[in-house]
């Protein structure tokens, strides 16, 4: 699958948009570089910040990332291109390519943070990560609570209510717990330097055959808490096997390739605010290369149970610190139940799907769905990423 219309996948207002990124570039640098899209241009900035977190953590970082000088390294639209049409990049094999744009900031994940989303999650619970027999533990739960939680405020009195009437039916769930009680469920989704970015891979874990993609925003925040900005996210989801037990949670969600994030982040400004994503809607479409299959649907930010800053709040504080900052997804409600295979049996990932998450403000998020056993392993970390800094002359700390 080609890349025919490169500024598609970039934000509607380009000229307007701050956008924050990293690339690989190949040798003489043989690393990756912090850079800024300005009126479509992309320019490496990693001489004034080498790292996105030291950016992030600049109280002047709007403007830097306005006015840093730096070296250019040609159009957005070509880098789109190398960074997921094969053909391109094999043409261009000295041009740089996406990275997520994020590095040493730890990848945290909200869960069931929509109604929809956590009737799913419940139903996978019940079905025992059986994906033939989630359509009728669907009617089960869907007869027992309904279908519309989105009114119910978590922590409330009413949700408390609730629980004491489904634990009265036996359809408490501890989904239910996280998804209207007082506390969200917040977890580590993926290691610094980890996430792969647009173009790139994502991997299933090959013993899966219950998955889909989880259409998400990503908050970036600093090491004081602060959102700074915000951009597109999946988090991969193994469905079978987080169905199995949640205490599978940390396999089905962590493994190579099971998060991409990008293509940037569009830090925070006069035009673009928190309330902006409070009220984005982001769209998925997933295209099966070998069968034909496509797949589209929309979530909606305005149907999120708990605000993005009650989650921050939620994840960081007195109670726990992040130093070097972190990227939080903000969850879905978007779980695909269209049946591929077998009727009845919903949805499941096929190797070569093209999985493309966007929303106007922030462009799109295009991967292609492997193995993870497959796809390039991850071996660039934290250590990796010193090294090459002090190499080229440049320290990690701004």
């Amino acid at each position: 699958m080609s890349l025919p219309f490169p500024d598609a996948y970039l934000p509607s207002d380009l000229d307007d948009a701050l956008l924050i990124g990293r690339v690989w570039r190949p040798a003489p640098v043989d690393g990756p570089s912090v850079v800024v899209v300005r009126r479509g241009e992309v320019v490496d900035i990693t001489a004034a910040v080498p790292t996105t977190a030291d950016l992030f953590d600049r109280d002047d970082a709007v403007e830097l990332a306005r006015h840093a000088p730096g070296e250019s390294l040609g159009r957005v639209d070509a880098l789109l291109k190398a960074s997921f049409d094969p053909a391109a990049r094999a043409a261009a094999a000295e041009a740089p390519t996406l990275l997520a744009p994020c590095d040493v900031q730890p990848i945290k994940a909200c869960g069931v943070t929509f109604a929809v989303s956590l009737l799913e999650r419940v139903i996978e619970e019940h079905a025992g990560g059986d994906a033939s027999k989630a359509e009728e533990t669907r009617a089960m739960i869907h007869q027992l609570i309904g279908e519309d939680l989105s009114k119910i405020q978590p922590g409330s009195e009413s949700a408390a209510k609730l629980k004491a009437e489904l634990e009265r039916r036996g359809a408490w769930s501890q989904y239910m717990e996280v998804g209207i009680g007082p506390d969200a469920e917040v977890f580590s989704k993926s290691q610094p330097m980890s996430s792969v970015g647009f173009g790139a891979d994502v991997g299933l874990y090959p013993t899966s055959k219950w998955n889909n993609p989880e259409p998400e925003i990503v908050l970036a925040v600093n090491s004081a808490g602060r959102i700074v900005g915000a951009t597109l996210g999946n988090d991969v989801n193994l469905r079978d096997i987080e169905g199995r037990s949640a205490l599978l949670l940390g396999k089905a969600k962590d493994n190579n390739g099971s998060c991409a994030i990008g293509p940037f982040v569009r830090l925070f400004d006069g035009q673009f605010t928190l309330d902006t994503v409070r009220e984005a809607s982001v769209s998925l479409r997933i295209d099966g290369i070998d069968d034909g299959f496509v797949l589209d649907g929309v979530s909606h930010m305005r149907e999120i149970s708990r605000d993005p800053e009650d989650l921050v709040a939620q994840t960081c504080g007195a109670h726990h610190q992040y130093p070097d900052g972190f990227m939080l997804f903000l969850g879905t409600m978007f779980s695909p139940i269209k049946d591929r295979d077998t009727v009845g049996g919903g949805f499941t990932h096929h190797l070569g799907d093209v999985v493309t998450i966007s929303t106007p403000a922030l462009g799109a998020l295009v991967n292609t769905v492997r193995l993870s056993t497959t796809i390039a392993p991850w071996t660039f970390g934290v250590r990796a990423l010193y090294r090459n800094l002090a190499a080229r002359g440049l320290s990690g700390g701004a």
